[in-house]
């Protein structure tokens, strides 16, 4: 009997252990399973991040040949690290950011190579041990100091930052340093040298092996937050009335998706107009490209996203209008969110091809037509003995899509002024003239609406 409590015993423990490694090991390959599904959406995501994997170690295994051949590390010797360090810090995913980050520590290690030497030599000048050190402490403290108060100050700090770092950092090393060795130039000239072989390896790999240019990505972000807005507003009038027609919620998801990301956009254009500011000509974009003209862009855009975000609550309001009250709104607000959607496309389009078109002017005229004959409908206040409450939703809705409108006019003027500034070309005369032709058909056929006191107004 006891022996076989004890043979149960220990099945029961083996059972246990078993079960213990067994959840252990599902557990451990669900979580493999689950950082390589993450692997594949990230790469998917963006496949020029495997390249640039790629490219980081092909700069770092070349310049760490300097160790393995005697006569390379005969010359550099221990400081040959300094041009590992400096491609793991200065090769970016970017030309402009690598090459902003290269300039920045090239520039500022010989300027704070340069001055560290030059403390040294004051220093020794007095021949004394106790007023050196006091003389290179001073200097270590006044320029640490005032460097880094130099960073507060916005725009140098947005371009310069790094660099400046880099300045307090080679002036301590090369100014500390000369105090225990009298090569003090020789540790100055070789931390340059080898900084270089760095920023140069790390450049070369940049530009020559798939380059990703920041410009592009900046003038491709603008062009697909505009449509993105552009995508949000060609069903909306017709999703909102259909919501209310049907009295229950539907699904917008799809709507959501776009607008949502341009407000989550700043850091990124603020990011992108930095590295390309950095950028030689290249495709189509010339030196002094008018990246700064984005920025403006990308606040507009901004500012009509707001809107949107506001409209879109309303698509999941509850409350209900009376059906001859929307009646009156229905087809303005159809009209204004139609004809935006199209401008915005066009918009779009003509910084995507950089290609200037005026088939976008009509949209914008239509729709403040539209928008001025709202305005003159809601003066009339015609639902004086109407619920308050009923009437606020749909108006409020109005009221917004009048404010997009107008979002939309003023970045049209800034669209036009970037296609001025970075001389786009014009659209051919033949599909300038077939729009035209195609936007006057189509004004010309748009409906009047018969507003409330038996008020005519027209959209054309």
């Amino acid at each position: 009997m006891e022996r076989a409590s004890e043979n149960q015993e220990n099945v029961g423990c083996f059972s246990r252990g078993f079960g213990w490694l067994k959840a252990l090991w599902e557990k451990l390959v669900s979580k493999i399973v689950a950082v390589a599904r993450n692997v594949k959406s990230l790469a998917k995501e963006d496949p020029r991040r495997i390249i640039h994997s790629l490219k980081v170690g092909l700069a770092i295994a070349l310049v760490s040949l300097i160790y393995y051949f005697d006569p390379l590390y005969e010359g550099f010797g221990v400081s040959a690290m300094w041009a590992v360090i400096t491609v793991v810090v200065v090769l970016e995913f970017s030309v402009g950011a690598t090459l902003g980050r290269g300039i920045n520590r090239g520039i500022a290690t010989l300027v704070g190579g340069a001055l560290g030497v030059a403390a040294h030599r004051l220093a020794s000048c007095f021949g004394n041990e106790i007023v050196e050190p006091i003389i290179l402490a001073m200097s270590i403290f006044l320029f640490a100091a005032a460097v880094t108060f130099v960073r507060f100050f916005p725009k140098l700090k947005t371009r310069y930052d790094y660099g400046l770092l880099i300045f307090i950092l080679t002036f301590c090393l090369v100014s500390v340093s000369g105090y225990r060795d009298d090569e003090v130039l020789d540790i100055a000239l070789t931390r340059l040298s080898t900084v270089m072989i760095g920023a140069s390896a790390s450049l070369a790999v940049c530009i020559l092996l798939f380059p990703v240019w920041a410009g592009e990505d900046l003038h491709n972000l603008i062009a697909d937050n505009i449509e993105n807005l552009g995508n949000f507003l060609e069903g909306f009038g017709d999703e909102y009335f259909k919501t209310l027609e049907d009295g229950n919620v539907k699904d917008n998801k799809a709507l959501l998706e776009g607008y949502k990301n341009v407000v989550n956009s700043k850091s990124i254009e603020d990011s992108l107009v930095n590295f390309a500011k950095w950028e030689p000509r290249h495709g189509r974009f010339r030196y002094r490209h008018p990246w700064g003209q984005y920025q403006k862009i990308g606040g507009l855009i901004r500012e009509c996203t707001y809107r949107l975000d506001s409209l879109n609550s309303y698509l999941k309001s509850e409350m209900q209008t009376p059906h001859e009250i929307r009646e009156k709104f229905q087809e303005f607000c159809k009209i204004m969110s139609s004809e935006s959607s199209n401008a915005l496309r066009n918009f779009a389009l003509t910084i995507r091809t950089m290609k200037n078109s005026s088939a976008a002017n009509s949209h914008i005229v239509i729709a403040k037509t539209a928008a001025d004959n709202l305005k003159i409908l809601l003066k009339t206040n015609p639902w004086q003995q109407t619920d308050l409450l009923e009437i606020i939703p749909v108006a409020t809705v109005a009221s917004l899509l009048i404010e997009v409108v107008s979002c939309t006019a003023k970045i049209a003027e800034s669209v036009q002024e970037l296609a001025s500034l970075a001389n786009f070309k014009s659209a051919s005369d033949d599909d300038a003239s077939k729009s035209d032709a195609k936007n006057t058909e189509r004004v010309m056929r748009s409906p009047s609406i018969e507003g409330s006191h038996g008020l005519v107004i027209s959209v054309e």
